[in-house]
């Protein structure tokens, strides 16, 4: 396999763990929303920050994966 096949496998995993990333962040921020309802102000901002932590270590790897292509 070419070089360039191999990194473009290495950037659509790490597409796919920012997806289970960002889902598992997602799910458990509904699930302490629907536990603490008045805390769901601080628990939204969280989750979108670290959401985009995940977003942002992605794309480090996607970067990271073409240029090895």
């Amino acid at each position: 396999m070419e070089i360039a096949g191999i990194a473009a496998i290495g950037a659509g995993l790490a597409a796919i763990g920012a997806g289970v990333g960002i889902g598992k962040i997602g799910g458990s921020a509904m699930e302490a929303m629907a536990r603490q309802p008045e805390m769901h102000g601080k628990i939204q901002s969280s989750a979108l920050i670290l959401a985009a932590f995940v977003e942002a270590v992605a794309l480090f790897g996607v970067v990271v994966a073409f240029l090895q292509g």
